[in-house]
């Protein structure tokens, strides 16, 4: 008898150890709760008041070297990247890619062509650019060029009240928007040099993957520097969000010189 309860007494110690443990361990029963946490979204510096602008990505150069560069997959992402913006709408890559064949425009090089490409799409902006350096293997490199060229008059600064000279002009008259260089030049441009080997970089693919991705897969974040694709997809998300950094910036400074400060 005596040998039997020092039995059960054991069981029982053993039991209380086991559901101590257990948790600690991450063993426990059931299935783990997947914890929903909302991603960075970025936001377009822009005026909605007339509804999200439109943009339209053009098919990206490939100047990196390599070339087993597939830049439409590259050019889908940085449409994907727009698209997730809060206030911007963008036109998919292919609709582009129509267009520029309906005026034969192998490529876009002047801005020229350029107006003639934003005209037919009816865009608010333009975005082109090129693939600068390439390399899918772990960690991965991934080179963007981006600039940005506007087309309308919901690209400049909203000025206050009603300037009655806009009344006699039309969105299609570039050099009368302040800071809408479309004839000029881009209104901003960005370049950004990926390189996962940087700490900071790994710091920013892991933000990007908070609230894009599963928590319970066993690579977690790190998935993002594993795959080309879902690299390009943080790589995109990265250089547009910069720029439109740089986009906010020059509103601010052309906001500035129109109030005299």
């Amino acid at each position: 008898m005596k040998t039997v309860q020092t039995l059960l007494t054991r069981w029982i110690a053993c039991a209380l150890v086991l559901a101590v443990l257990l948790p600690l361990l991450g063993c426990e029963s059931g299935p783990r709760q997947r914890r929903l946490v909302p991603p960075t979204v970025t936001v377009a510096p822009y005026s909605t008041a007339g509804g999200d602008l439109l943009f339209a990505v053009v098919p990206l150069r490939n100047e990196s070297g390599v070339g087993s560069v597939d830049t439409m997959r590259v050019g889908d992402a940085i449409v994907g990247a727009v698209a997730q913006v809060n206030g911007l709408r963008c036109l998919p890559l292919n609709r582009t890619v129509e267009a520029m064949r309906a005026e034969g425009l192998a490529s876009v090089s002047t801005p020229e062509e350029a107006r003639l490409l934003a005209d037919r799409l009816g865009v608010d902006g333009l975005l082109l650019g090129s693939v600068t350096a390439f390399d899918p293997y772990n960690p991965p490199t991934l080179g963007l060029s981006l600039a940005l060229l506007g087309r309308t008059q919901a690209m400049a600064v909203p000025a206050s009240g009603v300037d009655t000279r806009s009344l006699r002009y039309q969105p299609t008259e570039w050099n009368y928007f302040p800071d809408s260089r479309f004839a000029d030049g881009p209104a901003s441009a960005v370049s950004e040099h990926l390189d996962a080997r940087r700490h900071d970089i790994q710091m920013a693919v892991r933000a990007h993957a908070t609230g894009r991705d599963d928590e319970r897969y066993p690579l977690g974040w790190e998935r993002y520097m594993l795959s080309m694709d879902l690299y390009t997809e943080f790589a995109a998300a990265f250089a547009v969000a910069r720029l439109l950094d740089a986009e906010a910036a020059r509103l601010a400074r052309s906001e500035r010189q129109m109030s005299g400060r």
